[in-house]
C-alpha cells in the first residue's frame, strides 16, 4: 500500500510511504473521528491511500489571510 500525502490547497506532493507493511494506526489515523477520516483520507481501488493535509506554505498563508479559506478550492 502506498500513502501519499497532498496538500488540499495547493495540490503539492509533501510525501509518499510505499511500504506494504504499514498499519494505520503506525500512520496516527486511528486518531481521527469519523467525520475527520471521511475529509481527510482517501481509499483508492488500488489499494492506495490518498492523505490530504495543509503544507507549510499554505498554512502560512491562511494564518495571515483567513479569508482564503473562504475560497472555492476544488482539490477539498
Amino acid at each position: 500500500m502506498a500513502v501519499t500525502y497532498l496538500c488540499r490547497h495547493c495540490g503539492s506532493k509533501l510525501g509518499e510511504i510505499n511500504r506494504t507493511d504499514i498499519q494505520e494506526a503506525q500512520l496516527g489515523f486511528h486518531f481521527l473521528t469519523p467525520d475527520e477520516r471521511r475529509d481527510i483520507i482517501a481509499y483508492n481501488q488500488n489499494g492506495d491511500v490518498t492523505v490530504k493535509v495543509t503544507c507549510d506554505y499554505c498554512s502560512q498563508a491562511l494564518e495571515a489571510n483567513p479569508e482564503l479559506a473562504l475560497l472555492h478550492n476544488p482539490l477539498q
